[in-house]
């Protein structure tokens, strides 16, 4: 068994023992009349509601395409549990319904199944899922909080490896004449930099901005063109990537990785400006750090 998945078997245990819990304790639908063979009850209805949880999950997974992924943030766990409880919360309510018209209901005849049943176990399995939900939603928070601030953290003790932290101007000093490169545009007009002064572009409109060190100050250019355009031009330089749709950004010249809020964003050299990562380039930023550390 891999560990996602003993992880989420682990999870629908604890939602699952907490909801039998609160039932033992208020004792509804008439459980209280069943003196000791109430427990027994309440040990079905965890079995009834830990195969739903596992039914829920291979829903989500395989027809509503909503695996759980940590990799995907925590907006996503969250807006997946959510959907959880909306499809979760009515199969278990139909599932004890039945438990109730087909056991229980020789002894206590208000179990017989009926709209009015239905509707009153669902107000009860509704709370219980929403008292579970927030847990699980604060606990899977501090939890991916947890995994991208140490994921930051490799993430900058790869940039220390490139040289890139601190400062390292020696090494863009003795850059040769083929580290010059002249971004074209559209029209005739052209920016002619040196690579490794380059610091990022930033998309504006049908423009980009290309800001870039010169004789020690940053300076910003202007050249009609896309950020596509501009990013085909540059793939022979691997340290050039596209962080986020309106920008592209010189690994060389990241001070540091940031993380905020569950975002992550790129702190520039020079300038000191904060460039977004979307979380759409995020394994491409990741992938060219990477390549970078073992072309070095």
């Amino acid at each position: 068994m891999n560990k996602g998945r003993k992880e989420t078997i682990t999870t629908r245990i604890i939602s699952t023992t907490f909801v039998v819990i609160a039932l033992a304790v208020f004792k509804p639908f008439g459980l209280d009349a069943w003196q000791w063979e109430a427990y027994v009850h309440l040990l079905m209805w965890g079995v009834l509601g830990f195969l739903t949880c596992m039914l829920t999950d291979g829903i989500l997974k395989y027809l509503v395409k909503k695996p759980r992924s940590y990799d995907k943030g925590v907006s996503y766990i969250i807006r997946r549990n959510l959907w959880f409880q909306i499809i979760n919360t009515p199969l278990i309510t139909l599932g004890i319904c039945l438990y109730r018209h087909f056991v229980m209901s020789d002894r206590i005849g208000g179990n017989q199944l009926s709209w009015t049943n239905f509707l009153e176990t669902l107000v009860i399995i509704a709370f219980c899922s929403f008292a579970i939900g927030l847990y699980w939603r604060f606990k899977f928070r501090s939890r991916y909080l947890a995994i991208e601030l140490k994921e930051t953290q490799h993430l900058n003790e790869q940039l220390k490896k490139m040289g890139q932290v601190a400062g390292n101007s020696e090494q863009a000093s003795t850059k040769t004449a083929e580290s010059f490169h002249t971004l074209t545009g559209t029209t005739s007009d052209t920016i002619q930099l040196q690579i490794s002064n380059l610091l990022y572009i930033e998309a504006v409109g049908n423009y980009v901005k290309v800001f870039h060190l010169h004789d020690g100050q940053v300076q910003t250019d202007m050249l009609r063109a896309t950020s596509k355009q501009i990013e085909d031009e540059l793939q022979a330089y691997p340290m050039i990537v596209r962080c986020h749709r309106a920008f592209l950004v010189n690994l060389g010249q990241v001070e540091q990785i940031v993380s905020h809020s569950g975002s992550m964003q790129l702190l520039i050299k020079h300038c000191h400006e904060s460039i977004p990562v979307s979380r759409s380039n995020m394994a491409q930023v990741k992938d060219a750090l990477k390549g970078c550390v073992i072309a070095q």
